[in-house]
Formats: C-alpha cells, structure tokens, sequence
C-alpha cells in the first residue's frame, strides 16, 4: 500500500482529480492520466447500451484522442479491490510497461500502487 501522503505533488493532483471526477460525476469510477507533456485527461465510467468503458480506459482514449504519445501515470478511485488486467493493458498500450498506476478508494487513499506491465 502506497500511503497517499507518500505521493509527490502530481501524483497527488491525478488522485483528485480522479475522486472529484468520480463524485461530480454519480459514477462507479473516476479516473485521471498525466500524459508526457504533463496534460491531464479525467473520465468517469461510459455505461450505454452501446458503450461500456472503465473510466481509465475512458481516460487514456481521450489522451490518445488529444495527441499524447506516452503517459507518465495513472489513477483510478473506486470501490473495487483490484485493476482490471484491461486496464492496465490500455495504460501500458500507451504508457509502457513501467507505468504508475495508482488505486484509491472512493476516500481518496492510494491502497495500490502497480505498474502498467
């Protein structure tokens, strides 16, 4: 477990981001990305009949969507216990292997720090 006081500054930014997402938005999820420039891109969960998508999916698409070639990382804020193998396979597609992802409960606590690969 990565304490979320343990994070630096940017980290910290794409957890809010990712839980005020979440909040704003009544979904399941929220999730944020940092690109290589240090964009970020923040999404909730997409639940249509035609379209499902996590919201870190959702987010790395709107980060490919914008241009981005790489991210630097990556937050999700749910109730879930664990990444999904999708997930984390959208992050790496973009990100590398290497890449941050970090997993928070829906208060904000970074209960799991993986990497992408």
């Amino acid at each position: 477990m990565t304490q979320s006081t343990d994070l630096g500054p940017e980290d910290r930014k794409i957890v809010t981001l990712a839980r005020s997402a979440r909040a704003r938005n009544g979904v399941p999820e929220g999730a944020a990305v940092r690109d290589e420039t240090g964009r970020t891109y923040v999404a909730g969960t997409v639940d249509l009949e035609s379209l499902r998508l996590s919201a870190l999916r959702t987010a790395v698409a709107m980060a490919v969507a914008s241009g981005a070639e790489s991210l630097e990382a990556a937050a999700v804020v749910s109730g879930a216990e664990d990444l999904t193998t999708e997930d984390l396979a959208a992050v790496r597609d973009l990100g590398g292997a290497g890449t941050p992802v970090f997993l928070a409960g829906v208060d904000g606590e970074v209960r799991e720090r993986v990497e992408a690969g």
